[in-house]
């Protein structure tokens, strides 16, 4: 057991080294035993990052989407997670959910081994899962400002269906009030029509209010601090990079839940932005002015709620925007 711990301090020690000082760094993944990481989130990671692995067996679609988009499979993350229990990763190919061509492209980016996270990495992620959260719920309201609920109700349905769950132990851990319960009737009275417009803009924003104060839970000096907010911002990008791809095929926006995804979790991300910018600013001003521009030209993909008729950028695109974004803000917070 000593040589044991020995790895886990070493192995700690190391991946928080690359998570500082890796342009390109995202969460790096490991067992839940013996090893326990100080890595980043599950949902955080894109996949240009190619250290991160995906549990398939409990990612949420957000996650599963990145290896939808590497494989541009339309559907292929409900595919997944309609498939499971996985016994093995190679089920993938027995259970006829991609082809052996398929799984030999993604074979080392998935795994059956549970995460578990340790320290500031483990609030980044908490962090994250909310913010991703709040993005879905950006979108609905921008939808059903439009009079369109059936199209709004995705939106309201994915914090409760997927993401809630993988933060719920979180929430139990620091004390946050339920509001599962709360988000499960703002979707069903959205299911419904949203007939009565008083009560789901009161239940809107009792629901956004419960996803804020869960953030609120996390100290100020986090929510504060540049280095904090910039793994939570590249979390969101990545997030948005990964369904943005799979909202993309043939170059048409061929689905639109996707693209209203990743609309929600830019929002979100420049929301963020917006807060440390002045801080950025003054610690290193040229890596802030590229971050501030590329973020400009990357909300320009999203021009509305509404997909436009044909998609502004590629997904190549896209994923150049996010990892310059990335790059820029590793420069800022060194500086």
């Amino acid at each position: 057991m000593p040589a044991l711990r020995f790895l886990a301090l070493f192995f700690s020690a190391t991946f928080l080294s690359v998570l500082i000082s890796c342009s390109n760094q995202a969460p790096t993944v490991a067992p839940s035993s013996p090893v326990q990481t100080s890595s980043t989130s599950s949902s955080m990671s894109g996949m240009s990052h190619g250290n991160k692995q995906i549990n398939i067996n409990s990612a949420i679609l957000s996650e599963l989407d990145k290896l939808e988009a590497k494989l541009a499979v339309p559907g292929l993350s409900n595919k997944i997670q309609a498939s499971r229990p996985y016994g093995k990763v190679e089920e993938l190919v027995s259970k006829n959910v991609i082809n052996q061509a398929q799984f030999d492209q993604v074979k080392d980016l998935v795994t059956l081994e549970d995460i578990q996270l340790t320290g500031e990495a483990k609030d980044v992620d908490y962090m994250i899962k909310l913010g991703l959260m709040k993005g879905h719920l950006i979108v609905a309201k921008e939808l059903l400002d439009l009079q369109k609920p059936d199209k709004a109700e995705p939106h309201i349905g994915h914090p409760v269906e997927e993401i809630y769950a993988d933060v719920e132990d979180q929430l139990n851990e620091r004390n946050i009030k339920e509001f599962k319960t709360t988000l499960i009737t703002l979707q069903d009275q959205v299911k419904a029509g949203a007939k009565d417009a008083n009560k789901v803009s009161s239940e809107f924003k009792t629901s956004m209010q419960s996803v804020e104060g869960a953030i609120a839970a996390l100290p100020d000096t986090q929510r504060n601090s540049p280095n904090f907010v910039v793994q939570v911002i590249n979390g969101l990008l990545d997030a948005a990079n990964s369904e943005y791809g799979a909202a993309i095929a043939d170059n048409k926006i061929t689905e639109e839940i996707e693209y209203q995804d990743s609309r929600g979790f830019v929002v979100y991300a420049n929301e963020l932005h917006k807060g440390i910018a002045p801080q950025l600013t003054k610690d290193n001003p040229e890596a802030e002015k590229a971050i501030a521009t590329t973020l400009t030209e990357l909300s320009q993909v999203w021009p509305a709620a509404v997909p436009p008729a044909a998609p502004v950028k590629s997904p190549d695109e896209v994923t150049k925007l996010v990892k310059t974004i990335e790059m820029n803000t590793q420069k800022s917070i060194k500086s």
